[in-house]
């Protein structure tokens, strides 16, 4: 199933900003730089005794590795079938959570025809109970269909339908007092990455759902880089490492300890077969949430199946 769409980092930041060259695929910024070197010293004062390969062991998080593939507004009922029709086939490693978030309109297609193995999640949801709300699709729809899931506060939400943070975090804390886990996304434009504000921006983030939910016991964090999402600029391991590791840190601080160690943050933004194996290997990065390459189901698998890179790596 091929995708042919725009995506969200092109529309937001203009051809001009994406066709600039990178260093790393992240510009030079100092302040940012600053912010991460005294993040990594803090960090290495508790892991100087490990392994150096294993510098943030005290940090990882306890939780199973997770997979999420969100499908967007991609798919017919014929092409929707073949893609169930593949991912019942393929083989995948027994330790992963696994989720898809097909459109409303196919969820209960999918429900009804893929595997158990496979779990289903909605890509939004309504802010309180279902009613005269129009074009909007209830958590209580989404349960009643079989979805144990919802995605909330992705990119493509927040800056091209205007939710802002506060309301996000309301949607996320009723999804989760009726039942559904939470795939909770935070993530930075690329302007907001070159002025040094990529932890600000996820931070930010990260309070609003804070400050609304009454547990994070079924919520999975996912850091998307804006800029990454849908322009095959995908964040380098040890970016993506930096950025999940400084989460988890705020999660230490802010939450508890516990809950930093338990939840799941995956990353997502043009994750793919060629890319996953490396990017599992480190840390902090407990899975993935995959667009584009979710609409393939042999390369889905190897994505999933990439959990093995991180026991290798262990």
């Amino acid at each position: 199933m091929a995708v042919a769409s725009t995506s969200l980092a092109s529309q937001l930041s203009g051809p001009k900003s994406l066709s600039q060259p990178y260093s790393g695929l992240r510009r030079s910024c100092p302040k940012l730089d600053q912010s991460h070197s005294s993040l990594f010293q803090h960090l290495s004062l508790s892991s100087s005794s490990r392994k150096a390969s294993r510098a943030v062991v005290a940090m990882a998080g306890t939780g199973k590795f997770f997979v999420g593939g969100n499908w967007k507004c991609n798919g017919t009922k014929d092409l929707i079938s073949k893609l169930v029709s593949d991912l019942n086939s393929a083989k995948l490693e027994p330790d992963v959570d696994v989720v898809v978030a097909p459109p409303f309109l196919y969820l209960d297609q999918v429900k009804s025809s893929l595997t158990d193995r496979i779990e289903i999640s909605g890509q939004n949801s309504w802010v309180g109970k279902g009613g005269a709300f129009t074009g909007e699709i209830s958590v209580e729809q989404l349960k009643d269909i079989g979805c144990k899931w919802v995605i909330l506060g992705h990119s493509e939400r927040r800056h091209v339908i205007g939710e802002d943070d506060q309301f996000i975090g309301k949607k996320a804390a009723y999804a989760l007092n009726e039942g559904l886990g939470v795939i909770a996304c935070i993530g930075e434009k690329l302007e907001e990455r070159e002025a040094g504000k990529t932890f600000d921006v996820c931070y930010e983030q990260l309070k609003a759902f804070a400050d609304a939910v009454p547990s994070w016991e079924n919520i999975v964090v996912a850091y998307e880089p804006v800029w990454a999402i849908g322009t095959g600029k995908v964040a380098s391991p040890q970016q993506a490492q930096e950025v999940h590791v400084a989460v988890r840190e705020w999660l230490k601080k802010n939450v508890s300890a516990e809950v930093a160690s338990k939840t799941r943050i995956i990353y997502g933004g043009s994750v793919n077969g060629g890319n996953s194996a490396e990017l599992a290997k480190e840390e902090d990065i407990d899975g993935f949430l995959v667009g584009g390459a979710s609409l393939k189901g042999p390369e889905f698998a190897t994505i999933v199946n990439a959990v093995t890179s991180k026991k290798v790596a262990a």
